[in-house]
């Protein structure tokens, strides 16, 4: 099982090098960028969140607890099951999200997202944050 989940993940990690470098390749240097970098900025994101005094204290816990589900061990769906174990942290996440985002002042998100705006064009359609 452990060695099944060691070829999954490097196959997925394949897979992104692959889309990075095709889109390097064909001049879309900036999707590279965004795509290379969303992951980091999302939890730049989320620290700033937390940290901006503006967010109400309800949107702040919604985020705590996440970070904590996502850390614990124990999960709806077990990780262990191949895609299907990660789908409900990525849906939790998109979830808790919109829900932290659409309790936020108007602006916060432009104003806090340290990536490139193609990022956060993903994480505003992600969110459905207007």
């Amino acid at each position: 099982m452990l060695r099944s989940l060691l070829i999954f993940v490097l196959a997925v990690l394949l897979l992104w090098a692959l889309c990075l470098a095709a889109l390097y390749l064909t001049g879309r240097r900036s999707a590279a960028r965004a795509l290379a970098t969303f992951l980091p900025d999302t939890l730049v994101l989320v620290r700033r969140l937390l940290a901006d005094p503006a967010l109400p204290r309800s949107r702040k816990l919604a985020l705590v607890a996440l970070l904590a589900y996502l850390a614990l061990p124990l999960d709806l769906v077990p990780d262990s099951l191949p895609v299907i174990g990660q789908l409900d942290d990525a849906i939790l996440t998109g979830l808790t999200l919109r829900f932290v985002l659409r309790g936020a002042p108007t602006g916060v998100l432009a104003e806090l997202w340290p990536g490139p705006p193609e990022g956060l064009a993903v994480i505003t359609r992600l969110a459905s944050a207007h």
